[in-house]
């Protein structure tokens, strides 16, 4: 199984870190790995790359005419990619040197459709101790409370999710409505289209632990007021992506439910018994990005509601 890995940028300013996701599938254990690159429609980017990369073997560029946005640059990605499967990988990630084994051994065991593996985090800055791990997801780390098995999820983080290439081309890739965009911070494109593939074939992304990949959370990430405004358009964006897929709250919903009965009041039960200035913090903030994720959906519901 030939497996391609899609990594696009925007920026030279995330050069630096584009190889070291580059070097990081170059450097797979597993054989038949092809790296694909894609710049954002900048030219210094691809000329970057060309220089760097285009002498190698089983590594493929491209450039889009314009910043078209993170959802169009994979589907280029995947129009270049030559593998049976293509994954995923953002330009601040960096994968573990058996993460494609661990993904082909996930798709070998359940002749999966999809696989995506566990975030774990890279602080460049620091380890934000305020921060409970049950909201990791806003800086795109795997959160207490997600699956810890290897079972089957509605998606996994996009920056460590695969397909099998001809249910790629069946669903026609990614919705190029959704995802990044330059500094406009969109998503939800590998829900949506993880979305698609279950109501096509009525399965769902396998989740492999054991695939790893470490997000760099940069120091911008792990400011409170960061935190909050980005949990805020989360709540938003969920209550969005709700009018685009059937039952998209479902993990979500899940989550809260377990936020509300389980972590919420052991962290309270902890503080109680062994109270400490950093488990205050902790359960604050917990609350306080909870409403900030209300909020959120409260007015995208709101807005919905005005406008219909």
């Amino acid at each position: 199984m030939r497996v391609s890995v899609v990594v696009c940028t925007y920026t030279m300013d995330m050069y630096e870190h584009v190889r070291d996701a580059a070097d990081g599938v170059l450097e797979q254990t597993y054989d038949d790995v092809e790296l694909v690159l894609i710049s954002d429609g900048d030219e210094d980017v691809y000329d970057a790359m060309c220089a760097d990369y285009g002498d190698r073997e089983n590594v493929r560029i491209g450039c889009n005419d314009e910043n078209r946005g993170l959802s169009y640059s994979r589907n280029h990605g995947v129009e270049l990619a030559t593998g049976d499967v293509v994954a995923f990988l953002d330009d601040d990630a960096v994968p573990e040197p058996d993460w494609v084994a661990e993904l082909v051994g996930g798709y070998e065991r359940h002749d999966a459709l999809a696989v995506g593996g566990k975030m774990t985090p890279l602080w460049v800055d620091g380890k934000p101790e305020f921060l409970p791990e049950e909201f990791y997801w806003l800086v795109g780390v795997t959160h207490r409370g997600y699956a810890e098995e290897e079972c089957e999820v509605r998606n996994t983080f996009g920056s460590n999710i695969s397909f099998r290439r001809e249910i790629l081309e069946d669903l026609g890739g990614f919705d190029e409505n959704l995802g990044r965009k330059g500094e406009a911070q969109g998503q939800g494109e590998e829900t949506e289209i993880a979305a698609r593939m279950h109501e096509e074939y009525g399965e769902s992304v396998w989740y492999v632990p054991d695939a790893e990949v470490g997000h760099k959370v940069f120091d911008f990430r792990t400011d409170r007021r960061w935190l909050l405004e980005r949990a805020f358009w989360q709540g938003h964006s969920k209550r969005v992506m709700g009018d685009l897929v059937e039952d998209s709250g479902g993990q979500e919903g899940e989550f809260l439910r377990r936020l509300l009965v389980e972590f919420g009041p052991l962290r309270f039960l902890g503080l109680v018994m062994n109270p400490s200035l950093a488990k205050v913090e902790q359960l604050v903030m917990l609350v306080l990005l909870t409403v900030s994720v209300g909020l959120g959906f409260l007015c995208a519901n709101l807005s919905r509601l005005a406008s219909s």
